[in-house]
């Protein structure tokens, strides 16, 4: 496995950094030795999404970017240098599935918005038929999703945690739901312990 930098930094970007006094930082980085696989930190957090954004290139060099979601966890690690996911029925576009055919390099963003943290994976995509493999298959489904159509695979060759900076925390329905039903309990008992009083006044 690779630095992040080692991919990310071409000439070009490493002349930017250069010019704008953050190329020792960076070197300094990669100098270090690359991570043999993913960790557990990374392991963790990658078990944990309910969504992450991958971009592909088409054949004429476009890039595109889709946002994939499913339940907590649908984006599974399959060894220290594979993920994947299973793909269901969608709009039928096929964008993704199209690029793919021709290049396979993607990248991906995890986010953890409430934490403010973010996994950058760049890594090499293969999208099969589901019975192709029925044993990928059932190892990547995920109940109550449907019928699984297709099997993305993406070999990871570098990865990289962001800074929280510029990250704007925001909360699924479950997470607001969890913060917030004890208050909305306490707030009920208030309700009740003010009708009691009420009552015992009128007395």
């Amino acid at each position: 496995m690779k630095h992040f930098g080692d991919i990310a930094f071409t000439d070009h970007v490493k002349a930017e950094q250069e010019a704008r006094g953050s190329r020792e930082m960076y070197a300094g980085m990669t100098a270090r030795p690359a991570p043999s696989g993913i960790g557990d930190r990374e392991a963790a957090f990658i078990s944990m999404r309910d969504s992450f954004y991958m971009a592909t290139v088409s054949e004429d060099g476009w890039p595109y970017i889709q946002h994939r979601g499913g339940p907590r966890g649908f984006l599974k690690i399959l060894s220290d240098k594979k993920i994947g996911f299973a793909d269901y029925r969608g709009n039928r576009q096929y964008v993704s599935v199209g690029n793919l055919q021709t290049e396979q390099r993607v990248s991906l963003f995890l986010m953890d918005y409430p934490n403010r943290a973010r996994l950058k994976i760049l890594g090499r995509a293969t999208v099969q038929e589901a019975d192709a493999d029925p044993n990928l298959a059932a190892e990547l489904a995920m109940e109550g999703q449907g019928k699984v159509e297709r099997l993305f695979t993406i070999e990871v060759e570098a990865f990289d945690w962001n800074c929280p900076q510029f990250i704007t925390p925001r909360f699924t329905e479950a997470e607001l739901s969890s913060s917030l039903t004890p208050m909305v309990e306490e707030l009920q008992l208030l309700r009740q312990e003010n009708a009691f009083l009420k009552q015992e006044l009128g007395r």
